[in-house]
């Protein structure tokens, strides 16, 4: 079809009057938001059009394959058959619409938030933190170093997927934290991707990453917390972990609440009295919420994380990660084409080349594991350990 004459783009005047209203709106933010002018790729191959660059952003990280597998990867119950508790999807969700409305109340970049908070969490592994114990351990045996979910969401959306995001959405990724015992975060910006590198390999080596660059990335690392913490007892009681609200700590109740929406309700407020994003720039709880969640958070640990109902099946797991780790490892040192490695890691087509020419054997096992649901590494084990059946003949 022929383009009318004399106006060889018909988009490109609605997307110049889109740009022009987009940044009417952000210059409505704080003067201490991110906003799109501040947009930093590491590439930039593609010219940005009517989205600003982080809901950009956002629409590549929910395309990539490593977001699809959300859905089956366990957030806190694993092993749970339970249809109604959190799965890593869910709670993905709950901390971007959480991050949003704080971050809309203070008047910060909601498009970052989103990006950042849809992918904090690509990089968790089977059986949630055990998972990644059960990795970070192998790996250290094969001299690749430590293994962190939020170095691998990184890894995920920086080099195996190559989705060209912005630094500041990286960043916030990298960074996004919730289990540390902040009272205050500012943001501590970067100076280019040499520093970022060498922030994401600082948090590969096993040492606690910065604050994030950006008050958005501060806001979701804050999120976090207020997304699982709540949620995490609702849950627990209705696996019969704890049962009731009387068991939770008398500090925590009386300055939290003691149900998943009184605990997010007043976390939040919190958060909006005492944050400032107009001067000096900073999230923050007062120090008696801050006092009060820690208390709750040491619970959840005695009594929920470290429960042995919970934890039984551990050295089962362990097995599991050892087994599949030596048995790729094995099919790349033999070049068998065959194996689960091949098939649906390395020759897939969405791999990116530069990483698999990059990659060692030892980082290619990592990061096919890291990125396999809880029920698909469950089936790899079995199809390791359990002989095959031959229905009639051999062929």
């Amino acid at each position: 079809m022929k383009k009318p004459a004399g106006n060889p783009d018909p988009g490109a005047g609605l997307s110049s009057a889109i740009r022009a209203m987009t940044g009417k709106r952000e210059a409505l933010l704080s003067p201490l938001a991110t906003t799109s002018a501040d947009a930093v790729r590491r590439l930039d191959r593609v010219p940005e059009d009517i989205r600003t660059p982080y809901s950009r952003d956002a629409d590549r990280i929910i395309h990539t394959r490593a977001y699809t597998r959300y859905i089956d990867k366990t957030q806190v119950f694993y092993l749970v058959e339970n249809d109604h508790i959190t799965h890593r999807v869910i709670h993905v969700q709950l901390v971007s619409k959480i991050a949003r409305t704080i971050g809309r109340c203070l008047r910060l970049n909601e498009d970052l938030i989103e990006a950042i908070a849809l992918g904090h969490d690509i990089g968790h592994i089977p059986y949630g933190h055990f998972g990644e114990t059960c990795l970070s351990t192998l790996c250290e045996q094969h001299g690749i170093g430590t293994f962190s979910h939020n170095v691998q969401s990184v890894r995920f959306l920086d080099q195996i997927e190559d989705c060209d995001l912005t630094m500041q959405v990286l960043d916030g990724i990298l960074c996004h934290n919730g289990e540390g015992d902040d009272v205050r975060i500012a943001p501590e910006p970067l100076a280019g991707w040499t520093v970022f590198d060498k922030k994401v390999q600082d948090n590969a080596d096993g040492r606690r990453s910065h604050s994030p660059m950006t008050l958005e990335g501060c806001v979701v690392k804050f999120a976090d917390t207020i997304a699982y913490i709540g949620r995490d007892l609702q849950d627990a009681r209705d696996v019969g972990l704890i049962s009731d609200t009387t068991q939770i700590p008398v500090k925590s109740r009386e300055v939290l609440g003691s149900t998943n929406r009184e605990i997010i309700n007043t976390l939040i407020y919190d958060l909006l009295e005492n944050s400032d994003t107009e001067d000096d720039g900073f999230i923050s709880y007062s120090p008696t919420v801050e006092d009060a969640l820690i208390c709750l958070r040491t619970f959840s640990r005695q009594n929920i994380y470290n429960n042995p109902k919970l934890t039984s099946e551990r050295g089962k797991i362990e097995q599991m990660y050892a087994t599949l780790f030596s048995s790729y490892l094995a099919a790349l040192e033999k070049e068998d084409t065959t194996s689960k490695i091949y098939t649906d890691f390395i020759r897939t087509g969405w791999t990116n080349q530069r990483y698999l020419d990059t990659a060692t054997p030892e980082e290619q096992v990592r990061d096919f594991i890291a990125g396999m649901t809880d029920r698909y590494f469950a089936k790899q084990y079995e199809e390791c350990v359990i002989p095959r059946r031959v229905e009639g003949k051999f062929r």
